[in-house]
């Protein structure tokens, strides 16, 4: 393995990194973000004629910063929106429309709209305010999701690690809206019809338990619970599906199954996909094609629950 993958993979056994970080495409070894190699490349020109973007969407403001997602309209859409909630290690980076298509393919070519939305970022802002974050983005875009070619009632979302972590309180913590709010809108939903998480972390009081308070995580411990998904699961939130590695040991697969026996417990139509010998981001050490062969797998079960759940 080289330097780079080295330096990536000691994060995630060293400190509290939980993401989808990018390694060139071009490198031998393969990429720790739990998408297929040639998903982190450039896409190709004919893809690019695939989508149009509406760029850099405001949703609201943190310390006098907006906060933003990016749009993806498909030429042919099929009326359903998927957020990617785009968050390592609860550390949100901005790239730009045109390089991020190709994370984004499978969906578009179904006819998916996909939004990228982005919060307030590690290591100014912590867990709880990405948390807050993600909640009023989503209420933004069911406001605005016919504008892109969608149907309010039919949006998922999805992310990695982190991002699957916040995909979880996109399903689970939402609302109805509070009617009394002095902010607009505050008083509209935030439900969403399906989620699908990548090896998320879903009880923060278990799995940051010894480690260290910095970065994202550096906010008291009192506020684990109210920002873990585990605590809110009840029988009106949405079809989930969870896929992790069995070696995981970034975010342990006992994370995510302490959130399907919630979900089973509360009647909710979920699914637990488990790669035994992968650890976090689909990796296999020493083995880049099954690294590759897992994420794809991944992508496309992830695609096959929404155009299951969604349209």
């Amino acid at each position: 393995m080289n330097r780079i993958a080295v330096g990536v993979l000691s994060l995630l056994l060293v400190y509290p990194v939980f993401g989808q970080t990018p390694i060139p495409v071009a490198d031998p070894d393969p990429p720790l973000s739990g998408y297929p190699r040639k998903a982190l490349g450039l896409p190709t020109a004919a893809e690019l004629t695939t989508a149009i973007y509406v760029r850099d969407v405001i949703y609201g403001h943190r310390d006098g910063m907006a906060l933003t997602y990016d749009v993806f309209k498909p030429k042919k859409a099929n009326g359903a929106l998927v957020v990617n909630m785009v968050s390592a290690g609860w550390r949100s980076s901005w790239g730009p429309p045109e390089e991020r298509q190709a994370r984004y393919q499978w969906l578009i070519d179904k006819g998916f709209t996909v939004v990228a939305l982005y919060h307030s970022s590690a290591p100014r802002f912590q867990v709880p305010d990405a948390v807050k974050d993600v909640r009023r983005g989503l209420r933004h875009i069911k406001l605005h999701a016919a504008e892109y070619g969608a149907d309010p009632a039919r949006i998922g979302v999805w992310g990695a690690s982190a991002g699957g972590h916040l995909s979880l309180v996109a399903g689970v913590m939402a609302d109805d809206g509070d009617p009394g709010a002095i902010d607009p809108l505050e008083r509209l939903g935030n439900r969403v019809a399906a989620v699908v998480a990548y090896f998320p972390p879903t009880d923060l009081d278990v799995l940051l338990r010894g480690r260290a308070r910095q970065g994202a995580i550096d906010f008291d411990e009192s506020l684990r619970a109210p920002n873990s998904p585990i605590h809110f699961v009840d029988a009106r939130d949405p079809p989930t599906l969870i896929i992790s590695g069995g070696a995981d040991r970034g975010v342990p697969i006992a994370q995510s199954e302490m959130m399907k026996a919630s979900l089973d417990k509360a009647g909710v139509l979920n699914a637990l996909k488990v790669f035994p010998d992968a650890d976090h981001d689909f990796y296999v050490k020493g083995d880049p094609a099954k690294t590759d062969a897992y994420a794809i797998d991944a992508m496309n079960s992830m695609v096959a629950w929404f155009e299951q759940r969604l349209n």
